[in-house]
């Protein structure tokens, strides 16, 4: 056994192929430590960014079982406050800023100067136009009054002296013929009376077509040349006069400045606008009396909606200001990446509490009522539990929005609330002392007993409670 023994070894190279091959390993590690840091990320970012559960009721225009009440609240949004038509006033000629008249906030009329551009340069090519113009005119006006008196007797005279030398020569030209045939006069003769002659002959005809013409006028076709020429005169004039015109810029409508983008100075132009280069535009304004809230609906919400429904629509800044809307413009396509259509509703009667890109909140009734006037006597009442230091939250698009209200006394109805609720907001119960406004929160599962408890709108009337 012991030969046999001593003969045993171990296969190396078998050992070595059965190892997996480095390359495998550093992926095996890479991979655990992906999910590891995963994991730690995850634990983090829950840690800092809880979901916290809450309790919330639904604050109603009126209880869904009241006959009574004609109101009924189908569907809450909030949204920003725009300008129906809000324009950016740009001109239509380059230059420079010589004066600007206006100030962010003040309100202008339709054609009032705002801005005036240095026009030297385009007064003087109106100057130049216009000295062409006259030229033309000039020019046409000879044309149509043909040759004068006096350039006609020119060209009689001219024609008559000729004729009158062509007898002379016609006279020499014979007389030479006779003597040059008794041998007087050399052959050479002759040829010079014959040559002045011919020439006499021809300078007569072309001074009679001359003649002819001066006697005639010009022709239709010069005429309605120099008309055309005219006309592109004129066409230059009034294009150079409009761009004189529009280096004064003026208000298009009546409304509200609402930014100032040029200083004295700086430059405009109507082309590609560089970030530091030329401005684009002069101001943007925009009539604030016909103002818009735009929404984004969601689109399980959509089918709630109609045209021309009532709303009603309340602002952060001033709560207790309320006013009647109308639901106008609904978009004809949807927002993918949201998952939203776009709607517009006109406020029926804005005042100058209402400012561009404020915060909106809507709240939309069926078409079968009314919403309430802004001057209604109702109030809300909600859980006295649910305020916390002159704020109460509502639930929106999962986080939780503060808002501010004022309150009156404590009644057997619950808290009452003057102004900061419409109506319909999914309000948080009991909220936790560490709740922040915009932290992510979701409704906690009531019960049926939870369920029952709604908000409603109750007529202001005396407390005996």
């Amino acid at each position: 056994m012991t030969g046999d023994l001593g003969k045993l070894r171990i296969d190396k190279s078998r050992r070595a192929t059965a190892d997996p091959p480095r390359w495998a390993a550093r992926w095996i590690v890479t991979g655990v430590a992906l999910l590891v840091l995963l994991g730690v990320g995850r634990f983090v970012y829950a840690r800092f960014n809880p979901v916290l559960e809450v309790e919330t009721v639904r604050v109603r225009a009126a209880d869904a079982g009241d006959p009574a009440s004609g109101q009924e609240i189908v569907l809450n949004a909030t949204g920003y406050i725009i300008a129906a038509h809000k324009i950016q006033l740009a001109s239509k000629v380059l230059g420079r800023v010589a004066w600007i008249g206006v100030e962010k906030g003040d309100k202008v009329k339709e054609g009032q100067v705002i801005v005036r551009l240095e026009d030297d340069e385009y007064r003087a090519q109106l100057q130049q136009a216009r000295g062409n113009l006259l030229s033309l005119q000039a020019r046409l006006a000879e044309l149509e009054h043909g040759s004068r008196p006096e350039e006609i007797q020119r060209a009689r005279a001219e024609l008559d002296q000729t004729r009158a030398d062509l007898a002379n020569a016609r006279t020499v030209l014979a007389r030479t013929q006779r003597l040059v045939g008794e041998g007087v006069l050399a052959r050479q003769a002759l040829d010079d009376a014959r040559a002045r002659h011919d020439s006499l002959a021809a300078r007569v005809q072309a001074l009679d077509r001359s003649y002819e013409l001066v006697r005639l006028g010009p022709r239709q076709e010069q005429i309605a040349a120099v008309k055309g020429q005219l006309e592109q005169a004129r066409g230059a004039v009034a294009f150079f006069e409009s761009q004189l015109s529009n280096t004064v810029i003026r208000a298009p409508v009546t409304g509200t400045i609402l930014e100032r983008a040029v200083e004295k100075g700086e430059f405009v132009t109507t082309s590609f606008v560089g970030e530091r280069g030329a401005k684009g535009y002069v101001v943007s304004l925009a009539d604030l009396s016909d103002l818009r809230a735009e929404l984004d609906i969601n689109q399980n919400d959509f089918a709630k909606l109609r045209p021309r429904q009532p709303a009603r629509v309340t602002t952060d800044a001033f709560p207790d200001r309320v006013y009647d809307g109308v639901l106008e413009e609904i978009s004809p396509e949807a927002n993918r990446q949201k998952a939203t259509v776009q709607v517009k509703v006109r406020i029926l009667k804005p005042d100058d509490y209402l400012r561009p890109e404020m915060n909106a909140s809507v709240a939309f009734y069926n078409e079968r009522a009314e919403p309430p006037a802004a001057s209604s006597s109702r109030v809300l009442y909600v859980p006295a539990s649910s305020l916390r230091g002159g704020y109460v939250f509502v639930v929106h698009e999962g986080r939780a929005l503060r808002r501010a209200v004022r309150t009156g006394g404590l009644t057997s109805r619950g808290l009452r609330v003057d102004s900061g609720l419409i109506g319909g907001e999914d309000l948080i119960v009991n909220p936790p002392e560490d709740l922040k406004d915009g932290a992510k929160v979701k409704p906690r599962s009531t019960g049926a007993a939870s369920a029952r408890r709604l908000v409603s709108v109750q007529s202001l009337v005396p407390d005996h409670a």
